[in-house]
């Protein structure tokens, strides 16, 4: 509903959310439609048309053509493209100067004003000569200059720019410094340094964070400017005793200033600093040359700046190795970057706050919000080294010195000097608690939540010209070293004082757990579900937050984005998303950093929940290709698959939930070692050696050679008699290879499957022609290649295979309307599109279509194969290549899609959300019968 942003009270405007994929193979679509279009008075308004529906909008229920507007001589002038409070759209022919078109926009919306009409005036200008597309702000702070400016082809990687279309608003992201890029690389050079010389594990460690704490220092304030610059500088130029001098002052750091003797009174001075950061007595290291100009390289930046979040990416950095990585994925730890964080905690709890913050006026209201930034207290459950707490604390200061401004602000940007400070800020460390199971990341946490205490200090001592320093420190974050889940949480902080619980607890997919991860996993969800053991380990974290909260705590995560799909999405639907939780945002998809050496990327979305509704929830999608900017948009409630739409439990079908549509299984798997796989070169040089071997020698295909026409071989010897084995004497020897590859299997099927070599472990090859899906397919495709294979070809484990179909079937698999299913539902491996059975099982296909519907599916669906013929020397992965579709490829789909949509109904989808909706009401209805024929059967089981 785009009502609020619409001036006049007497109209509503309804649109139709639509998904960001869709968004764009629609751009992509249109910029191949109207490449070489030039003329404004033959087409502009078409042009204008098709632009809005690439956003899933009806160009006619929100904008006008040639709306009249007077000018200051009294004539009217007209509009090209006019959408009330919303858009202005100017046109000219391709290639002309858009300066003009520029200073008639911004002319009529003075005309507007002059007319009384200043309520329907647009906040963007959109100007367009075909080829380019410009947007102006009106509300920005320069509006003559544009906010986006680019080729039409490229609409594509722009449509974030026209998003306010459809009501949507582009959430820009919080950007990175680079300047903490910049010190992770310092540090890790140092790092490097003392690395080679021998100074390794845990020594190495605690010195570099020491190390940190003192160049902080250095620059912020705690010790006298460059004072331990210059330690470093006065050592000897070979580095000799540097290491010694450094344990001294660390050993001075850790004690009180009153204990303090017999010292010079540079040192006496150091402040004492608790917290346990220097009680430990760690080995002198014996600097050289090169570890000291290491450090004195690491003295010349300027740590003031750089976020304490910066030290879980010097962690992940010291744990780049090779066995750092292996060990990184046993403890789940993808450290991140601020940018990344916002993402979480702005949607959580830093917009209302600052909204809040936006409407409050008077004194009273600004001492009650206060009061209630002093008042929330967070959980982080896997807090790592702090760097959520570390963020959402920072912010927390943020708004806090906002709220003093705002408070004691004697006229506009004027503040008074607070010589009680100290007193005033309320908003302190102890708010924030975090459980961590490495102790070494621990306590990194605590000293990040100080360092970021003592910037914030500093901020506020400069704008109220009051310094702060808190030390010795008082307060102190509460970090617990032990096991989230194996501890009572209320021991770190009571449920009822909870306000919100954050972070990126451990990912760890099901095949990757260690035995103790597993039983913690049994800890948290046995009794819960069924098959919880296949769900991803960050979601123990999840259970355990549903039973930790109390009243309106609010909680979000990061998780791998295949906790919202597939099989754990259905699992969850049916134990925890609707029945426990209710999310109220959520971000969908996207690619999650580090700004680390040996960076992690992995494939995410953030959801947010908690035991009731919000009022408002919200959606954030991403394009898939370029996740800079989210767009956000309103969504009335939220499933496990993270799309608006009623929480719905998809069966694990084995068969279709149409009795009528034949069953999806995998091809046939070797379990062979290799031995029974062949190469080009492999295959060749047995037929020449054994010719007798070519009437065993079939096609083996999966996926990828599927996609990119690759071809393997593979023995078929199924029939083979012992002597024709006998008189091949290689193939003789790659099936005793196969029959020893298994004899070692530890897997007791496969074992016995060794009595059988000549055999595939699963043989589930058709014996007639059959329809051949790709089990993983890159997302970025508007269709997954599917396609027909004869029944000589050996399908692999690798496709999903559906014997015995028609051109129907394979039209309505091939449709937008099953793809907008497979996007919502089907499992994703990274971010590509993973097909499995039950993504097909439980689709629900058009219900009695007549002869004549299914005749044009097939016809059309023969269209498609015959434009792909047209191409022969291309690949599947070359003609569904999203920017590179052949035109009559791209045509032929276009044919079929609505063929497939009249099967469902007589109007049109005009986008993929009302598809899925649409899907989503079909299934409800095709499933109630099964529940409740379910339902009954059980009854019936327990009264006897």
């Amino acid at each position: 509903c785009l009502a609020s942003m619409c001036p006049r009270s007497d109209i509503l405007i309804i649109l139709m959310k639509i998904a960001q994929a869709e968004i764009r193979n629609n751009a992509i679509r249109f910029a191949h439609d109207w490449k070489d279009e030039k003329s404004e008075r033959a087409e502009a308004q078409t042009f204008w048309t098709e632009l809005f529906a690439v956003f899933g909008i009806h160009r006619r229920s929100v904008a006008s053509f040639e709306e009249r507007v007077k000018n200051l001589d009294g004539a009217y002038n007209r509009i090209d493209v006019f959408y009330r409070g919303v858009m202005l759209g100017e046109h000219k022919s391709a290639g002309q100067d858009l300066t003009k078109a520029q200073s008639q926009a911004f002319d009529y919306i003075q005309d507007l004003e002059r007319n009384g009409r200043g309520n329907e005036a647009p906040k963007y200008i959109v100007l367009s000569d075909f080829a380019r597309i410009v947007v102006f702000d009106t509300e920005s702070e320069n509006p003559s200059q544009p906010v986006a400016d680019f080729p039409t082809e490229k609409l594509h990687e722009n449509t974030r720019h026209l998003a306010f279309l459809t009501g949507q608003i582009t959430k820009p992201i919080d950007p990175e410094d680079p300047i903490n890029i910049e010190a992770v690389e310092i540090l890790g050079e140092l790092h490097d340094a003392l690395e080679a010389d021998g100074y390794t594990g845990h020594s190495l460690e605690r010195f570099l964070v020491r190390i940190l704490f003192m160049l902080f220092a250095d620059d912020t304030g705690i010790f006298d400017p460059d004072w331990f610059k210059t330690i470093v500088a006065e050592s000897r130029s070979d580095g000799f005793g540097l290491g010694a001098i450094l344990n001294q002052i660390f050993e001075i750091l850790d004690t009180p200033k009153d204990q303090r003797k017999n010292l010079s009174e540079e040192f006496t001075e150091l402040p004492y600093v608790n917290g346990k950061l220097f009680e430990e007595r760690l080995t002198a290291v014996n600097f050289n040359e090169k570890m000291r100009k290491a450090l004195l390289d690491a003295c010349d930046f300027n740590w003031s700046r750089i976020s304490p979040a910066v030290f879980g990416s010097l962690f992940q950095s010291i744990m780049a190795s090779d066995d750092g990585k292996k060990k990184r994925r046993q403890i789940g730890a993808h450290y991140t970057s601020e940018r990344d964080i916002m993402k979480l905690i702005r949607s959580l709890f830093l917009d209302e706050l600052e909204a809040e913050l936006e409407k409050t006026t008077t004194k009273p209201k600004l001492l009650a919000f206060h009061e209630k930034l002093a008042s929330l207290k967070l959980l982080d459950p896997a807090c790592g080294c702090g760097n959520f707490l570390v963020v959402a604390y920072r912010e927390l200061r943020r708004l806090e010195i906002e709220t003093l401004i705002k408070f004691h602000e004697k006229k506009k940007g004027e503040v008074q000097q607070l010589l009680n400070l100290d007193e005033l800020l309320k908003v302190n460390v102890d708010q924030m608690h975090g459980i961590e199971i490495e102790e070494w990341p621990a306590r990194i946490a605590e000293v990040a939540m100080w360092l970021i205490d003592h910037q914030m200090n500093t901020k506020a001592g400069e704008i109220f010209g009051v310094p702060v320093l808190r030390l010795p420190l008082v307060k102190s974050a509460k970090i617990v070293n032990d096991n989230a889940l194996r501890i009572d949480w209320n021991r770190v902080l009571p449920a009822s004082e909870c306000s919100y619980v954050l972070g990126n607890p451990p990912f760890i997919g099901h095949q990757y757990r260690n035995d103790g991860q597993q039983d913690d996993m049994d800890l948290v969800w046995d009794g819960v579900h069924k098959q919880y053991g296949r769900l991803d380990y960050v979601m123990c974290w999840y259970q355990k937050t549903a039973q930790y909260m109390r009243g309106d705590t609010e909680g979000a995560f990061v998780s791998t984005n295949s906790v919202s799909q597939g099989e754990q999405a259905r699992i969850l639907a049916a134990c925890l998303f609707g029945p426990v939780l209710r999310i109220n945002f959520a971000h969908r998809t996207f690619s999650w950093t580090s700004e680390a050496r040996g960076k992690a990327h992995v494939h995410v979305v953030i959801i947010g929940f908690a035991l009731s509704d919000r009022q408002q929830k919200h959606i954030v999608s991403y394009d898939e290709s370029d996740a800079k900017d989210g767009v956000s948009s309103s969504a009335k409630n939220i499933n496990a698959y993270l799309i608006d739409g009623p929480d719905i439990v998809l069966d694990s079908r084995s068969k279709p939930i149409d009795s009528r549509i034949p069953r999806m299984h995998k091809g046939s798997q070797p379990t062979d070692g290799g031995f029974l796989i062949l190469d080009d070169e492999e295959k060749a040089d047995l037929v020449a050696s054994e010719p007798d071997s070519a009437k065993w020698v079939r096609q083996y295909m999966g996926g990828r050679e599927f996609i990119n026409r690759e071809t393997r071989w593979c023995l078929w010897l199924k029939g083979i008699t012992s002597g024709e084995l006998k008189n091949m004497p290689m193939v003789r020897s790659r099936v005793q290879s196969v029959k020893q590859s298994r004899m070692r299997s530890p897997t007791k099927s496969v074992r016995d499957a060794a009595e059988t070599p000549t055999l595939f472990t699963q043989d589930r090859q058709p014996e007639s022609k059959f329809l051949a899906i790709p089990e993983v397919s890159s997302s970025v495709r508007e269709y997954i290649p599917i396609g027909f294979l004869d029944h000589s070809v050996v399908a692999s484990n690798k496709i999903q295979i559906v014997p015995s179909v028609s051109l129907y079937h394979f039209g309505v698999v091939t449709s937008r309307m099953y793809m907008s299913w497979v996007r919502t539902v089907g499992g994703r491996l990274k971010s590509d599109y993973s097909v499995s059975p039950a993504v097909l099982h439980n689709f629900p296909w058009p219900q009695d279509p007549t002869e004549i519907q299914k005749a044009a599916v097939g016809s059309a669906a023969q269209g498609v194969l015959d434009a792909r013929e047209q191409y022969p020397d291309q690949t599947l992965a070359d003609l569904y290549d999203l920017l590179a579709m052949p035109k009559p490829l791209r045509d032929a789909h276009r044919a079929l899609d609505r063929a497939v949509d009249k099967c469902y109904r007589p109007q049109p989808f005009t986008t993929e959300r009302a598809r899925v909706e649409f899907l989503f009401e079909l299934y409800q209805k095709l499933t109630e019968p099964l529940t409740a024929t379910k339902k009954k059967t059980r009854g019936k089981r327990k009264s006897k």
